[in-house]
């Protein structure tokens, strides 16, 4: 006879409400007091369980995808400031439009990660011909020898 398991409802809305705070599935398993085998064991065993994660977890990615996506394209803003007179009886707002510029480091972390064939760094390199990758030291003079080791 196995162990009794842990997952409740309890544990299932509290699973929910890390997931959409961000969490991974590692701080998950320590907040509900489990291993993170059983975080995964609930995962194949219970669907409930899975899709509450998946779906809580795709709610936060979103949410950051589109605070990037605004970064990385720029944006507007309306400031606002409340303005008091000398004498603190009037006072008058002030609102200002501010431009917060596209994010260099933004566009390309989009870019890299949204068309990697096209914005990776890569370098590509062919080689024709062949390598010798053994060297004769026995036919080298100690001079020679000495000069490799950078023995003068």
């Amino acid at each position: 006879m196995g162990r009794r398991t842990k997952f409740s409802n309890e544990k299932l809305e509290e699973a929910k409400k890390l997931a959409k705070e961000g969490y991974t599935d590692e701080d998950i398993a320590f907040k509900l007091n489990i291993g993170i085998r059983t975080l995964y064991d609930w995962k194949k065993k219970y669907p409930q369980f899975m899709q509450a994660l998946k779906e809580n977890k795709d709610y936060f990615d979103d949410k950051v995808e589109q605070a990037l996506l605004k970064r990385a394209l720029g944006y507007e803003y309306e400031e606002t400031e409340i303005i008091a007179s000398k004498d603190g009886k009037n006072s008058k707002v002030k609102k200002t439009k501010k431009v917060i510029p596209p994010d260099t480091t933004a566009i390309i972390f989009w870019l890299k990660n949204r068309q990697p064939s096209k914005w990776r760094n890569r370098i590509e390199l062919q080689h024709e011909g062949q390598i010798k990758t053994e060297t004769n030291m026995q036919e080298l003079s100690i001079e020679e020898l000495r000069k490799l080791a950078n023995i003068e």
